[in-house]
């Protein structure tokens, strides 16, 4: 394990992701402290990725719960296997077992189906747990996780408290549809993901595509920070830049000019409107 955050930087770089010190110190922590990790950020800036690049650094198993309006316990936590608890009072019919006894074995974890919560609770190895978005997600469904979050535990009516064996490294993220609640917070280490500088957007095409031309690498990272300027209803992230960095080398594209940014705007921008706002600014864009 790493004994400073410093140490964080390189071996993540080997992994493919970009990390400053700041984002460093933070996820340290979170391993130190065994403390949930809130990730919020604009679209595309790193946030579930964050994730996935720890639970490789880890070894561990990476457990994903992608939230979205009207996720319920059933979807997150456990449901029961009913046809196979139909089967079993079936079969136990003609037995000589009391009532109480034939409900402590329907409801035992035999017919228990884990979800995501529940599974990352119950690993004997600490995963990875990605709650993904949790800004779609309703209040009340955050008011849930309020338990899972400060005593790393879950209350099933039928079974009572279940403590994790091992507590999971908890990443949350959101894109901040809407604000969330002090308590969620308050459970939380915090982290703003910005979007990255000049500097860094550039050596993080570079890692995903090493044969880039480097004067290549820094048009497109310079024209892409231009764009991001500009009043946009989605505004590109890491993944449209390298989406972009991919089509141009597929097109054999030596140089950033109104052409080929025209022909390549598909990697960049995601509606009507930015297509026409970002057409209208092609040769500032390039310009200035």
């Amino acid at each position: 394990m790493i004994s400073n955050p410093k140490e964080l930087i390189p071996k993540l770089d080997e992994l493919g992701y970009v990390i400053d010190e700041e984002l460093a110190t933070v996820i340290y922590l979170m391993l130190k402290l065994e403390k949930p990790l809130l990730l919020e950020g604009n679209p595309g800036v790193g946030k579930t990725e964050a994730a996935y690049i720890l639970s490789t650094f880890l070894q561990t198993e990476l457990i994903r719960l992608q939230c979205y309006e009207g996720l319920d316990v059933n979807a997150a936590v456990y449901e029961w296997n009913y046809q196979k608890q139909l089967l079993a009072i079936k079969i136990q019919e003609q037995s000589n077992l009391s009532t109480t006894q034939k409900e402590e074995l329907i409801f035992s974890d035999d017919y228990l189906l884990k979800r995501p919560l529940l599974r990352a609770i119950t690993s004997i190895k600490p995963p990875v747990l990605l709650i993904d978005e949790i800004d779609r997600a309703d209040e009340e469904f955050e008011a849930f996780l309020l338990e899972l979050l400060s005593a790393f535990q879950i209350t099933i009516p039928e079974l009572g408290t279940v403590k994790a064996e091992s507590k999971p490294f908890v990443i949350l993220t959101s894109n901040r549809t809407r604000e969330l609640s002090d308590a969620l917070k308050r459970r939380c280490l915090y982290y703003w993901v910005p979007y990255p500088s000049e500097a860094k957007e550039l050596k993080i095409i570079k890692k995903h595509l090493p044969d880039i031309e480097e004067k290549l690498a820094l048009q497109m990272v310079r024209t892409i920070q231009k764009v991001r300027a500009l009043k946009l209803d989605k505004s590109p992230g890491i993944a449209e830049t390298i989406d972009w960095a991919k089509g141009i080398l597929a097109m054999h594209v030596t140089e950033i000019n109104n052409e080929s940014l025209e022909k390549t705007l598909s990697c960049i921008v995601k509606s009507k409107r930015d297509l026409s706002a970002v057409r209208e600014e092609i040769h500032n864009l390039l310009t200035r």
